[in-house]
């Protein structure tokens, strides 16, 4: 499946580039998140390209057979969502990208490991170190 997967990420960041979109990138969050294992993070220059980037990526995803469970944002395309339950793609403007900085969600923050080798040394009377991770 994963494999797979991948081979569907691939497909998708090459339909969003076929329409020029920008900063394209791929997060893989699989036994990270509960709700999907990849994530494709892109924008276009306004909200017609915005509509065009996610036009063109269901399109070639229903050619594919490649299942879409739903889209938000068409409307307004400041910010698309479309959900292909295992890879979820955000195609935003540049505005509404910058404001919200959502790969920013999936870094580790320094504060936050330190926390967790803290709470991992409390449960297990250990030192956690980096090949426990």
């Amino acid at each position: 499946m994963k494999k797979e997967r991948l081979e569907n990420v691939e497909k998708i960041i090459g339909w969003a580039l076929e329409k020029k979109a920008e900063d394209v990138i791929h997060i893989d969050v699989e036994g990270k998140t509960d709700f999907t294992d990849s994530i494709i993070i892109c924008h276009g220059t306004a909200e017609l390209h915005v509509r065009a980037i996610a036009e063109h990526i269901k399109a070639k995803a229903r050619e594919e057979k490649i299942q879409l469970l739903s889209s938000e944002g068409m409307n307004n395309a400041s910010w698309v969502l479309l959900d292909f339950i295992d890879i979820i793609v955000h195609i935003f403007n540049e505005e509404t990208r910058s404001r919200y900085k959502i790969e920013d969600l999936y870094k580790i923050q320094p504060i936050q490991r330190d926390k967790e080798i803290k709470i991992h040394s409390q449960i297990t009377g250990k030192e956690k170190t980096d090949d426990q991770n």
